[in-house]
């Protein structure tokens, strides 16, 4: 919570983002760190502890907000197919491993194909800009 706080206010690491989704059953908006991964031009979010609480209300928005300090961007989410993940995983394991191997059970510099049996446990979206149109709510 303070580590969220300290990212909200901008002097978090500077890979960090607070995730703000609307929650599905309350409408609320929740907040949790997060590392977007840029690759190849696009930018995605993973879900190193697998389907949780904002993964499943950001699935149902279909839309979040990055934040860090007083900078707020939205975006629309790609939820990305398990047979394109192995690559984004790796990538993502290689680049924060410090802070997330102990969600994987691949080790960081493994190559993309031994991430094809886990990927399944790790929702990624991609983040597309802007919000989604009026009616288009999840």
């Amino acid at each position: 919570m303070a580590f969220g706080l300290l990212i909200g206010l901008g002097l978090g690491p500077p890979d960090y983002y607070l995730l703000e989704v609307r929650g599905r059953t309350t409408g609320r908006t929740y907040a949790t760190p997060v590392n977007p991964l840029p690759l190849g031009g696009r930018r995605f979010v993973v879900a190193p502890r697998g389907l949780t609480q904002w993964v499943r209300n950001a699935e149902v928005a279909r839309e979040v907000a990055l934040r860090r300090g007083r900078r707020r961007q939205r975006f629309r989410l790609r939820p990305i197919p398990d047979g394109e993940k192995p690559e984004i995983l790796r990538a993502y394991l290689d680049r924060f491993r410090v802070t997330v191997q102990r969600y994987f059970p691949v080790p960081a510099g493994s190559p993309a194909q031994a991430f094809a049996d886990v990927a399944g446990r790790y929702p990624v979206f991609e983040l597309l800009p802007g919000s989604l149109a009026p009616g288009e709510e999840g």
